[in-house]
């Protein structure tokens, strides 16, 4: 199991290399949360390691699935139009 620093590390290099480019950014962040933007990489930094641990491909396809099946699936924002997850564009 991971402890939190852990996943802080994680974070940073996410912002570096993911959050850098997020077309819903906003000005001061990242981190979003505290800017009052719910993202779905600080949400589910737990799961989306997880899911990089288990999942073996080169294609992105199964790593896209395993997120809709484990991450999506239970998602407050499922059904509505405020997803605010940044990992499908």
């Amino acid at each position: 199991m991971e402890s939190k620093a852990e996943y802080d590390d994680y974070l940073v290099v996410l912002r570096e290399n993911v959050c850098s480019h997020c077309i819903e950014r906003q000005p001061g962040c990242p981190p979003c949360a505290p800017q009052g933007k719910a993202c779905g990489i600080e949400q589910h930094i737990p799961e989306l390691v997880k899911i990089c641990r288990t999942t073996d491909s080169v294609q992105m396809e199964p790593y896209i699935q395993q997120l809709h099946d484990k991450i999506c699936e239970d998602c407050a924002y499922q059904d509505t139009p405020t997803c605010p997850c940044p990992l499908d564009y």
